[in-house]
């Protein structure tokens, strides 16, 4: 791997790892969050369609790349309602986790990964040990009732937001379109969604007028960054689909890192130590399932 390739690849560490702390930083409720992120990714994408001098796709290839915009709009409206409940560096490592589930799983049953009886016991071994990383990251020393309950229905919330993310991973495999030809389309898909939700709540906000909306903007550039270099680095000429993947997924660190020490989301040592480890788990059963033949 060279140098260029690595930094890429790095990309999504720095665009995903700092995008859930930097909306959490301005603030605002789910609706002003996902508005203003989806403007910002939009702006994104417009910009580099334009540079590259790229078309919007026809037919069924803009079809299904507006549904993956939509649902990972959906999901991440979800994930944000999570992070008011929980925290973002709790929020990030479970919802990280149930999207390599979901897409692990996709890939099993769908599209016949992990062939052999091997492979599969190798796979769904490294899947509850993802689960279980997800499950040491929000472990608390002492027992609290409310913390309890807001962990529960954070885990409900982010399963069902898990249905946002499956859609946004697996729409563009549908269709032959390629990854940065569908850039702005999901774009779009994603605005399309948060102006509805914005729309929904107008009689409790108006998301569209409120400057917190329009500040959000600049963690969606943060979201497209990521997006869009994990596109190229993907690629077969730089680090390929398996290794791409793995090292998009070093986000969930930083994301928690940051949440715990820029959004004051205090831990104890030792639950801290523990965080840690579970971060570990998560990033090495995710590698081992991407590495499975």
């Amino acid at each position: 791997m060279d140098i260029i390739a690595l930094l890429v690849g790095l990309g999504p560490l720095l665009g995903w790892g700092l995008f859930p702390t930097i909306a959490s930083l301005y603030g605002g409720k789910p609706v002003n969050q996902i508005f203003g992120a989806t403007v910002g990714t939009l702006i994104f994408a417009a910009v580099f369609a334009l540079i590259q001098g790229m078309s919007l796709p026809t037919g069924m290839d803009l079809v299904f790349s507006l549904i993956s915009g939509a649902g990972w709009a959906f999901g991440q409206i979800i994930t944000f309602k999570a992070f008011a409940l929980i925290g973002s560096s709790k929020a990030m490592p479970i919802t990280t986790a149930f999207q390599l589930l979901g897409a692990s799983l996709w890939g099993v049953f769908a599209l016949g990964d992990w062939p052999g009886v091997t492979n599969k016991i190798i796979g769904f071994t490294a899947l509850l040990v993802i689960l279980i990383g997800a499950r040491m990251t929000v472990w608390k020393e002492t027992q609290e009732s409310q913390y309890s309950k807001n962990l529960k229905r954070a885990v409900i919330l982010l399963l069902i937001g898990e249905i946002g993310y499956w859609a946004y991973s697996a729409a563009p495999q549908a269709t032959d379109i390629g990854g940065m030809q569908a850039f702005l389309p999901q774009a779009m898909g994603m605005v399309i969604v948060a102006v509805v939700y914005a729309l929904m709540n107008l009689k409790h906000q108006n998301a569209f007028t409120e400057s917190v909306s329009w500040k959000q903007i600049i963690s969606g550039f943060f979201f497209a960054f990521a997006a869009l270099t994990y596109l190229i680095s993907a690629q077969p000429d730089m680090n390929g689909l398996a290794t791409g993947f793995v090292l998009s997924q070093t986000s969930v660190v930083l994301a928690t890192l940051t949440g715990i020490y820029f959004l004051k989301q205090k831990k104890t040592p030792k639950e801290l130590v523990i965080t840690i480890i579970g971060l570990v788990l998560i990033l090495a059963a995710a590698t081992v399932t991407v590495f499975i033949k």
